[in-house]
């Protein structure tokens, strides 16, 4: 998203610390933005209870001070909440401070204020959607297939089914690997796994595999030279997730060709209801998923189209011109 800014003259100040923020945040005034991302570092990092209220505080006091001295203030919508969320009631309080404070929402997907409309308001605000880019010209597409699949030890009849990204418990992985036991095929199925694992999560996944499943663990980051591997290697790419508002393994796929099976919700159908690479079922349903996975895939390279109309420089230009919006006559 930066790429298009960077390029007409801003000066970016990156900070995913409370602590840096606060200090960024201290030198902005008339004609600065302050973009808050994810608000798990302000309120989830605490200790205790007092902690998360008093990080809260800071924040706000950061903000608001920024605000005073002339600053926008523009918040990216990521999740309806913090995932993995500790201090539930802080957390809502400060998503309800930041859609009343914001001098505009960025959302990524269309549905976003219904999703989040359990915990805070986002409507009357100023919010603009600008989808998530693909990764169309980061990654190179155009890997080799045979020798991704020979490294993992897959063979011509062998279907791989490939979680990517980072392996939480709300991201369902026990749904995935309970589907690939139930359905007819089970045989042909081989689950490749890459992704930051805690130690805790880890242990837990290796109590769901069950013995007769194949499967490729690499419970780590995945470094950026390795990405394309997993992706050429796949036949399908699953998110099984319980709950996503977003999410870049999507775009991911998509960049490298992989179908892609999500769970059936209204906010997902929205924006992606039309691509003929997406397959769905119903959340959390095993036998659901099952039944998708053992039917005739889509074609590998389906999204070329979505992956060029949501190519990472012409998404940021739209970024770009939101931030000059935001400041211009200021």
């Amino acid at each position: 998203m930066l790429l298009a800014p960077r390029a007409s003259g801003w000066d970016v100040l990156e900070s995913a610390r409370l602590e840096r923020f606060e200090h960024d945040l201290a030198s902005l005034g008339t004609g600065d933005v302050a973009h808050v991302h994810w608000t798990a570092p302000i309120v989830q990092r605490a200790g205790d209870t007092d902690e998360a209220v008093d990080r809260s505080a800071r924040f706000r006091t950061a903000v608001d001070g920024a605000r005073a001295r002339g600053a926008r203030v523009l918040w990216t919508v990521h999740n309806a909440l913090a995932h993995d969320v500790r201090y539930e009631e802080h957390e809502i309080a400060l998503n309800r401070y930041l859609a009343a404070t914001a001098d505009a929402v960025h959302v990524m997907n269309s549905r976003t204020g219904d999703v989040v409309a359990p915990f805070y308001d986002l409507s009357g605000r100023r919010v603009h959607h600008i989808p998530h880019p693909s990764y169309r010209g980061i990654y190179d597409g155009n890997g080799s297939r045979a020798e991704a699949r020979a490294r993992f030890g897959l063979g011509d009849d062998d279907l791989a089914v490939l979680f990517f990204g980072q392996i939480r418990p709300y991201k369902g992985v026990d749904v995935l690997v309970e589907a690939l036991e139930q359905a007819p095929t089970a045989g042909r199925f081989v689950l490749l796994l890459a992704g930051r694992t805690s130690t805790e999560d880890e242990a837990t996944i290796d109590r769901l595999l069950p013995d007769g499943l194949r499967t490729v663990r690499h419970h780590d980051y995945v470094d950026d030279a390795e990405v394309k591997l997993w992706f050429d290697a796949a036949d399908v790419a699953v998110l099984p997730y319980r709950r996503v508002l977003n999410s870049g393994s999507l775009h991911l796929a998509a960049t490298f060709g992989v179908p892609v099976v999500l769970p059936n919700e209204a906010h997902l159908r929205s924006d992606f209801g039309g691509e003929p690479w997406v397959r769905w079922f119903e959340p959390g349903d095993a036998g659901a998923l099952a039944r998708v996975l053992s039917e005739p895939l889509p074609e590998r390279g389906a999204a070329r189209e979505f992956t060029a109309r949501l190519a990472p420089f012409a998404v940021s230009r739209r970024y770009d011109a939101l931030l000059r919006d935001m400041t211009i006559g200021r």
